[in-house]
């Protein structure tokens, strides 16, 4: 884009206010947006930063220091339409779209606001008047990660972002304590550190490794004086119970935990491991080391954006990454189902080291 062009892009942080950060969908998402919020607060001291989330994410960004109202996106359309209405009686100065769907284009538009900032790619991006090249220009370079396509968006309206930050997340003193009487129940005269957190579940079967693969790795951490406590949702328990079943040693597990407690849990491991997941995000921004195992998703764009000690496992294909919902190459996800559980220890033990 010429810079003509990009200049019309700037707005006068110095008048502004009120900004909103439109944040739809899954939890890595969330995560991934806690750099561009640093970045505002640390060079825009002075603006208040509301983010946009849906209802079962907000809770991750309750507590975070730099945010001053997390706003709630109903799911009805009544809901979304009286949400419309609140929004543009706020009078936010700018908007920034971090998602680029249809429900997000119309609650950023809906704001009010004389800026709406949105890259050019978006669907129905008529809707800002602020459309932004892609990331990769900001960058000067063609791969760039999630969290610093989110940092690009805010460079662009004129902050003088050089860098983005690694995620972080806050944790309460309420989550500690709950955290911590429950792990009294779990770990079985093992302290608080002595534990390796395994998320083993994730959206598609092609970014899931096999149970039988997590089995045999919490074994070797169970050997290597820790223990191993796998975490799991209700609709994740039957993955669980496999691998449970399928382990020579003993296994704690932890279903459902509220989604305010996991970062506190996360906080409290020796390492984290699990599929590339909302929950590798989690650990990676509460500073634990995280292993991560890489199926059919773009290891460039979502690895762990952290400080702190990390490892991705995968085994290269020319069809990686691909949308993940199917296999079309082969019928069956063989970018996942063929790493062996010996380059996962391995990498466990280099992150172990490392930390």
């Amino acid at each position: 884009m010429p810079k003509a062009e990009l200049s019309n892009l700037r707005i006068e942080w110095e008048r502004v206010r009120r900004i909103l950060i439109v944040r739809l969908r899954s939890i890595g998402d969330t995560v991934l947006s806690t750099p561009s919020i640093s970045q505002i607060k640390s060079l825009a001291p002075h603006v208040e930063i509301d983010i946009l989330l849906e209802d079962w994410v907000a809770p991750l960004l309750e507590d975070h220091v730099d945010v001053n109202r997390v706003i709630i996106a109903p799911k009805s359309v009544l809901g979304r339409m009286a949400l419309a209405f609140r929004l543009r009686k706020s009078r936010y100065d700018a908007v920034f779209n971090f998602h680029g769907g249809t429900t997000s284009a119309i609650l950023s538009l809906a704001a009010g606001a004389n800026a709406v900032f949105g890259y050019s790619s978006y669907r129905n991006s008529f809707v800002y008047n602020k459309k932004c090249p892609s990331s990769a220009e900001f960058w000067k370079r063609s791969t760039t990660h999630s969290a610093e396509q989110q940092c690009a968006l805010v460079g662009y309206s004129g902050l003088a972002i050089e860098t983005c930050p690694k995620t972080c997340l806050s944790v309460s003193a309420q989550s500690r304590a709950f955290v911590g009487d429950l792990l009294t129940s779990k770990l079985m005269g093992f302290e608080p550190g002595d534990f390796v957190l395994i998320h083993p579940a994730a959206a598609y079967e092609t970014k899931r490794w096999s149970a039988k693969r997590f089995a045999e790795t919490a074994d070797f951490i169970s050997e290597s004086g820790f223990i191993p406590i796998l975490l799991v949702t209700n609709a994740e328990a039957g993955i669980a119970d496999e691998i449970v079943a399928t382990a020579k040693h003993e296994i704690p597990v932890i279903t459902n935990l509220p989604l305010r407690h996991v970062a506190a849990l996360a906080s409290e491991a020796r390492l984290f491991l699990g599929n590339d997941s909302g929950m590798a995000h989690i650990a990676a921004a509460v500073g634990t080391p995280t292993v991560v195992v890489f199926g059919s998703s773009n290891r460039d764009h979502w690895h762990p954006w952290t400080d702190a000690p990390w490892g991705i496992v995968y085994k290269p294909f020319d069809c990686q990454p691909c949308p993940g919902d199917e296999c079309r190459k082969f019928g069956e996800p063989r970018c996942i189902q063929e790493i062996e559980t010996s380059a996962v220890v391995d990498e466990i033990s280099r992150v172990l080291a490392q930390s």
